[in-house]
């Protein structure tokens, strides 16, 4: 064979020569290639990092867009038995970027505001022609909307989804579950006492429990806008309380509101009176005046006398009583035909020392310890004198809550121990753990007959709930700012042989009718309306009706003179 010429075949040095310049140009373009890919995964990231700046803190879509897909829902709440009272749910949000609007303006007006006719067509062609970055056009869109509005074909408007509030149960405890804003931060109610725990996501899986029943709470609703409309009454107020844990199991303020549209609703709507208002609630501070007496000492039985006469005069004012004696009444007489001058006899004896140390354990010169924010403090006399001391024995010179009122009511006959009201569901095992004593139970099984015998034969009749044994006491007072107009109230316990539960009704500014023949009180109006709501309630509760038992009413009908009994 013959060997290849020198022109066809490099020289080794050249060889490795070439070899070399190869692998150069492979680095080369491997040092390219990284480079390229380097670049690319930069702007991937900053990329990424925009999408999540603008999602954070862009505004483009106004101050909500962006941020409701990274604030986590916010919890339920459920009445006592699981019934749902607040749920967030996905609603569908209509908004405009007036820049991005490709089509005719004027026209897209005209058709936003058929669609839409909350606002015409001059204000949707302002919007249009504003030069601003975006408006909400509505929240809360019906699915009919959206889809009509979508069907538009415009660009410059949005349509999305974002978290939304939702009170399936409407207006039923409004002023208990309270409501949020249109960020669904909460504002009122529970809503706004709970607003950091509602929100966190750690707690998301696990609703908020109240006391509340549902059940309850309508009967209570039903019962108190009925007897405010009959009697025309500006407003009303009820509670429902367990007296040995403290729950609240219906709390209602009326005028009704819907949290769905609280915004819609009035200031007299939106305004708590069970929790938030406060008033002199006359006569239903008896009890507490005798008792405070029981426990001092002052009073050994029901039997002991005080002068009664038509008028009693005192520091430059004059006592009378709806239901004059004209002579010496005993303690069961006192309650039973509710007699102002006897009842502040008892509080001068009692002393301005005793009874403000009394008051002050029952919660009643401080604002309530419930959880709702929408509370105040009560209004207290400034300097105290023994006028306000007589005064206060039958209901005046100190305005209170109708919450406050519940509440002492369930320290009297739980056995003398205040226990905090909560509007959290509770174990049994509450009732012996916070509170401290007020009254021995001595006087708390004692007060059991003397406000039965108000119900079965004093000023409560029209309160009775036959079979349910109901105990309590009427309260007729004038308002402070305008001595023409009244609050009538009825506090009351059930059953009263063996004490479970408490009960306020209250109305504001009630109207005489025919039928009660010209009279306003207490007894007449808010009294009735007590006993058909007792009837309703009291089997929910699983109180049974039993017209053989009754308290041991022996402690007070030997001191009912006869002439009183008729």
């Amino acid at each position: 064979m013959n060997a290849p010429t020198p022109a066809l075949v490099a020289s080794r040095p050249e060889r490795l020569r070439l070899v070399g310049q190869r692998r150069q140009i492979l680095t080369m373009m491997h040092q390219r290639l990284m480079f390229g890919l380097l670049v690319y995964a930069g702007i991937i990231a900053l990329i990424a990092l925009r999408i999540l700046y603008l999602a954070a803190f862009g505004d483009h879509a106004g101050a909500k867009r962006g941020l409701t897909a990274l604030i986590p829902e916010r919890g339920d709440i459920v009445d006592r038995d699981g019934v749902p009272l607040a749920r967030t749910m996905d609603a569908w949000t209509i908004g405009l970027w007036p820049n991005k609007v490709i089509g005719d303006k004027l026209e897209l007006a005209r058709s936003l505001a058929r669609l839409m006719p909350e606002r015409d067509e001059a204000a949707y062609f302002a919007m249009l022609r504003s030069g601003k970055n975006f408006f909400y056009l509505r929240r809360r869109a019906a699915p009919g909307v959206v889809e009509a509005v979508n069907a538009l074909g415009e660009p410059g408007i949005a349509l999305e989804r974002e978290p939304d509030r939702l009170y399936p149960q409407t207006s039923l405890a409004a002023h208990v579950i309270g409501y949020t804003d249109i960020d669904g931060h909460g504002v009122a109610g529970m809503e706004r006492a709970f607003d950091k725990k509602l929100s966190d996501s750690a707690s998301r899986g696990e609703p908020l429990q109240l006391a509340i029943s549902s059940r309850i709470q309508q009967a209570l609703e039903h019962e108190l806008l009925f007897a405010m409309t009959k009697f025309s009454a500006k407003g009303a107020a009820g509670v429902v309380m367990d007296i040995h844990t403290g729950e609240v199991l219906a709390l209602t303020s009326l005028p009704q509101l819907n949290p769905n549209a609280a915004g819609q609703g009035s200031m007299e709507a939106r305004f708590n009176r069970a929790t938030l208002g406060v008033w002199e609630l006359g006569s239903t501070f008896k009890p507490f005046t005798v008792a405070m007496a029981m426990d001092s000492g002052i009073i050994k039985n029901f039997g002991k006398m005080y002068p009664c006469p038509r008028e009693y005069p005192a520091y430059g004012r004059v006592i009378h009583d709806t239901h004059p004696y004209g002579r010496a009444c005993s303690v069961a007489e006192i309650m039973k035909e509710s007699s102002n001058i006897g009842s502040a006899q008892i509080a001068a004896e009692v002393g301005a020392a005793r009874q403000k140390a009394f008051l002050d354990k029952l919660g009643f010169l401080r604002k309530s310890d419930i959880e709702l924010l929408e509370k105040t403090k009560p209004l207290r006399p400034r300097d105290w004198t023994s006028l306000d001391t007589m005064m206060i024995g039958f209901g005046h010179s100190l305005a209170v809550s109708p919450l406050h009122l519940a509440s002492g009511y369930a320290t009297l006959f739980n056995g003398g121990v205040y226990r905090p009201p909560t509007l959290l569901k509770v174990d049994r095992s509450h009732a012996t753990g916070k509170g401290h004593r007020v009254f021995t139970e001595d006087t708390s099984y004692k007060m059991r007959s003397l406000l039965r015998l108000v119900v079965t034969e004093g000023t409560g009749k029209k309160a009775d709930a036959p079979g349910y044994r109901v105990g309590g006491k009427t309260g007729s007072a004038e308002k402070y700012e305008n001595r023409s107009k009244l609050v009538t109230s009825f506090a009351g316990v059930f059953p009263m042989d063996e004490p479970r539960y408490v009960m306020v009704m209250m109305l504001d500014e009630p109207q005489a009718l025919p039928e009660t023949y010209g009279f306003r009180t207490a007894a007449w109006n808010v009294g009735p309306a007590f006993g058909q709501a007792v009837s309703r309630i009291a089997p929910m509760l699983g109180v049974r009706p039993d017209k053989n038992r009754e308290p041991d009413m022996s402690l007070v009908l030997p001191y009912v003179h006869e002439d009183a009994k008729h």
